[in-house]
């Protein structure tokens, strides 16, 4: 499945956030959002899932209209997972994870068999299958953000909207959540604070300044000291590991 926003901009409380944005993610490519904290890419990927309405622009799936497609529609092929949620109810970390069942069910029918099968191979997948019984709102942020990507992959979606989601996470999770959806074979759009995981796990970037992009491209043509000298004002050396090749960026204190 193919994600298009053309000439999108979000205008809230009379200011233009995003300004004039067009970009894609193609089937099964891993696609990084960079930008500075204020640049707009938090809202920019809500009027990608809905929550924001652009001012002006198109985005489409598939080359539809993504307005003219019922909120079910959407949610059977675009999973989400937000910078914050807040259960207000005590559920289950498996009952949230089976919530992401919902979108291919009708209304008051029961979970079945298969949907508790789904959940489980989710949970195990982000290695939380034994908090399964636990409070969800018990977690810590980390323990949350992996409940929440299970919660994602029991909905078998064709296309995944990251905002930081690898958030509250330590190293050993940031590469475990990022590998299990890499390896899941569908399109990703990923606002990314950390240039270096973009760096291992992103085939394309789009770089936001301002509420405009600013540079976009494969990663590592994109990813260079003047790029990151002129959106984040930091001095860095990228260079290239010397035992896998990769790039990979090394920042310089000021003090």
């Amino acid at each position: 499945m193919n994600l298009s926003a053309r000439d999108v901009s979000v205008t809230l409380s009379r200011r233009e956030i995003v300004k004039q944005v067009s970009l894609e993610v193609r089937e099964n490519r891993f696609v990084g959002l960079l930008g500075p904290n204020g640049s707009g890419k938090t809202t920019l990927l809500k009027s990608i899932y809905r929550v924001l309405k652009p001012s002006a622009g198109l985005v489409t799936l598939d080359d539809v209209d993504i307005q003219k497609l019922a909120y079910r529609d959407t949610a059977r092929r675009m999973g989400v997972i937000s910078q914050f949620t807040v259960m207000n109810f005590d559920f289950t970390v498996e009952e949230v994870v089976l919530m992401g069942r919902a979108p291919h069910k009708t209304a008051f029918s029961k979970d079945t068999e298969a949907d508790y099968r789904i959940a489980e191979d989710a949970l195990r997948r982000v290695d939380m299958l034994d908090f399964r019984d636990r409070s969800f709102n018990t977690l810590s942020g980390g323990e949350k953000q992996r409940i929440l990507l299970a919660r994602t992959l029991a909905q078998q979606v064709e296309l995944l909207i990251l905002d930081e989601p690898t958030n509250h996470l330590d190293i050993k999770y940031q590469i475990q959540i990022m590998d299990v959806v890499k390896g899941l074979g569908v399109g990703v759009l990923a606002a990314l604070h950390d240039l270096n995981l973009t760096l291992l796990y992103c085939d394309y970037v789009y770089v936001l300044k301002d509420g405009r992009i600013v540079a976009h491209g494969r990663t590592e043509d994109v990813i260079t000291e003047q790029l990151i000298r002129e959106v984040y004002e930091v001095e860095c050396s990228v260079q290239r590991h010397p035992k896998n090749g990769r790039l990979y960026v090394t920042f310089f204190s000021r003090l």
